[in-house]
């Protein structure tokens, strides 16, 4: 018997001791992986720059050294637009850059990316000014997002059996209502202004005339700015290029080339030849292609110190109760008053992606971009989207920015619940019993399913009153906060707003944007406002350390990058039925999620 708790011990002495050590071995591998991500990347003479967007593009890019690690927890699984055009902007006087490698299949961002893409295309058409290449090819042939970035270069290849999917712009809305009824759920929606159809899907089976025109009027905008870029570049007419989208003449990768949407039709050993002439590379030798990611780290010699900063807060995601880095919180708002009291930040660019979220803490987002402007310039840029709360946060700034692909407006609120009564009552069999010392103790009814947001009764029309006034209240402050910011009265901003989505486009002709443009179109804005000569950016917030991520990974997070790793593009059909549930309470919030093709 002792020699049994002997081993026994021993065993479990010996289990511990590994495991202490093991964790001790992955901690020194994590560290010494961070510290080489420190050492600056060399660029070898000859070099072309590949664009390979396999990620989700975001606005910002990340600091971790962990970022490029294909395993689950390691890194943010995006790219960052500012860490692209950096380096496109970078690479126009790097002479050991001969040109760019343009390797994108499809393009992965938030709302579809079209601003984004846009941003990109518009900094790839600088760099094309100073004579170096650009050319784009890909086995896997193009998406229509992807055609129309890589339709900026030079020349466009395309495997022989891929394809090219341009379609047009479009889609389909899902609607929820008949299956509500057939669990017993009925939507109670509070709303205010004629276009605020953020509700649609939940009481309607199909889009309301207001909503489908509103719809059709951004689509056509940005549709109708993608057939102009295309044409320019491919000196195709626009409306050839809505016949051959309309007779889907573009089957084949031969097609393609037929209708002179692309130059080539070749392997990619065929492409190396071509990039190994372009950069003056001999046959036999390989190929000096270099990644963004690495690039990003090599060393830009036309970087300066200097003690003036301009400050861009990156607001992006839906404006809820928790900060991400894919959503807005009201940590936030501290950020941007930081940023406010730091002398040395002599202007604030807040660059907002979000369909808007949560009135609440949109307002006191609000409250610290109204006292910045008041202290210095504050622009604001918008990414994809900037609407609803996205708009209320960036309404306070000096100057608007927006692409002219970004979708902005719609200035409205709108209270979403749920009622379950004869779900709760006659399906499951709960019966409920009010008690309280008050009239509106028990406000609503009571929620006897907890874990979905489904109440145990209809409102009362006395409820229904109380709740209408402070939808209204609710919107009278929001056109209050844009008025002031704009310049304009309440009734001429009621007259663009009303839930109403607008392209950037018609936003400038009816006041709601200033400028159209990107980030660096703010940025120069903010510059010139604020009087500077020279400055140096600085992103907030602060991006958390690499090492303390990992560990907040073990201890919460790490199912939602395990997620993401494993579901990968099928990550946001999951995480759009989560947001289904987020979609009660009063909102400043966009119609509904917009996923443009």
């Amino acid at each position: 018997m002792k020699s049994f708790f002997k081993f026994t011990f021993a065993s479990i002495l010996g289990v511990i001791v590994g495991g202490f050590l093991l964790l001790l071995l992955g901690f020194m591998i994590i560290v010494g992986i961070a510290s080489s991500a420190d050492k600056p990347v060399t660029v070898k003479n000859k070099s072309i720059l590949e664009i390979k967007l396999n990620k989700s593009l975001a606005d910002r890019g990340s600091e971790s050294p962990f970022d490029d690690l294909d395993i689950p927890g390691s890194g943010s699984s995006s790219i960052g637009l500012t860490t692209i055009l950096e380096s496109i902007e970078k690479a126009k006087t790097d002479e050991k850059i001969k040109g760019i490698y343009l390797n994108v299949s499809d393009v992965s961002a938030n709302f579809g990316g079209i601003a984004s893409i846009e941003e990109i295309r518009n900094k790839l058409k600088e760099f094309k000014e100073t004579g170096k290449f650009i050319v784009s090819y890909n086995n896997f042939g193009y998406s229509q997002k992807a055609y129309y970035l890589n339709s900026v270069s030079d020349s466009i290849y395309l495997n022989p059996e891929a394809m090219i999917f341009i379609l047009g712009m479009g889609g389909e809305k899902t609607f929820y209502n008949n299956f509500l009824k057939k669990i017993g759920v009925e939507a109670q929606v509070i709303r205010v202004g004629k276009y605020k159809s953020a509700t649609e899907q939940f009481f309607r089976d199909n889009m309301s005339d207001e909503s489908r025109e509103q719809t059709m009027a951004y689509v056509s905008d940005i549709w109708n700015q993608i057939l102009k870029g295309i044409s320019e570049e491919r000196g195709i007419s626009i409306d050839e290029l809505n016949d051959m989208i309309d007779a889907f003449a573009i089957k084949k990768a031969k097609d393609a080339k037929n209708y002179k949407l692309i130059d080539g039709v070749i392997y990619q050993d065929e492409m190396n030849s071509i990039l190994r002439k372009l950069s003056d590379i001999k046959e036999d030798k390989k190929l000096r292609l270099i990644s963004v990611s690495d690039y990003s780290k090599s060393p830009d010699p036309s970087t300066k110190f200097s003690k003036n900063k301009i400050a861009v807060v990156y607001a992006s995601g839906s404006i809820g109760n928790e900060q991400s880095e894919t959503a807005i919180g009201p940590e936030l708002a501290g950020t941007i008053r930081k940023a406010r009291r730091d002398s040395t930040v002599k202007a604030i660019v807040l660059r907002v992606n979000s369909p808007g979220g949560s009135a609440l803490v949109s307002d006191i987002i609000w409250r610290e971009v109204e006292l910045a402007s008041q202290e210095k310039p504050v622009i604001a840029s918008m990414g994809n989207v900037a609407a609803s709360g996205g708009y209320y946060i960036a309404c306070p700034a000096d100057t608007i920015v927006a692409d002219k692909n970004t979708i902005t407006g719609s200035i409205g609120i709108y209270g979403l619940f749920f009622s379950g009564e004869e779900l709760i009552k006659n399906k499951i069999g709960f019966t409920t019993d009010s008690y309280g010392t008050n009239k509106h103790t028990a406000f609503g009814g009571s929620f006897p399913l907890m874990v979905v947001p489904v109440s145990s009764r209809k409102f009362t029309e006395s409820e229904k009153i109380i709740l209408q006034d402070i939808i209204n209240d609710g919107y009278d402050t929001f056109l209050t906060r844009v008025a002031t910011g704009r310049n304009k009265s309440k009734k001429e901003i009621h007259e663009v707003a009303q839930g109403r989505v607008w392209s950037a486009i018609d936003a400038k002709e009816n006041g709601l944007v200033d400028v159209l443009g990107g980030l660096e179109t703010a940025i120069e804005i903010a510059k010139e406002k604020a009087g500077l000569e020279d400055y140096r950016i600085v992103s907030l917030p602060k991006q958390k350390d690499p090492i303390e991520e990992i560990i907040k990974d073990l201890t919460g997070e790490a199912k939602t990058r395990f997620l993401k790793f494993e579901l990968g593009e099928n990550y946001k059909y999951y995480n759009k039925a989560k947001n289904l549930l987020n979609l009660g309470g009063i909102q400043t919030r966009l119609p509904y999620e917009i996923e443009l093709n």
